[in-house]
């Protein structure tokens, strides 16, 4: 198991406190019950409530469809 997918099983969101995901290439941690996104900065998961970023409905379908694969 590499250290992405243990840090997955610790992380949660701040607001609900349930998992989020990692898609491929994006740079965020992803909340898809919320539809919020989690910036990553210089490989720092910035997890404030106030850090989340509401995604379209074209984003999360672009999330969703990276997290599947």
């Amino acid at each position: 198991m590499n250290a992405d997918k243990i840090l997955l099983r610790i992380l949660a969101c701040p607001l609900d406190k349930g998992p989020l995901t990692l898609p491929a290439d994006q740079g965020a941690l992803y909340n898809p019950r919320l539809r919020l996104s989690y910036p990553i900065v210089d490989g720092i998961p910035q997890l404030l409530p106030s850090s989340g970023r509401r995604v379209s409905a074209e984003e999360h379908e672009r999330y969703a469809a990276s997290t599947a694969e």
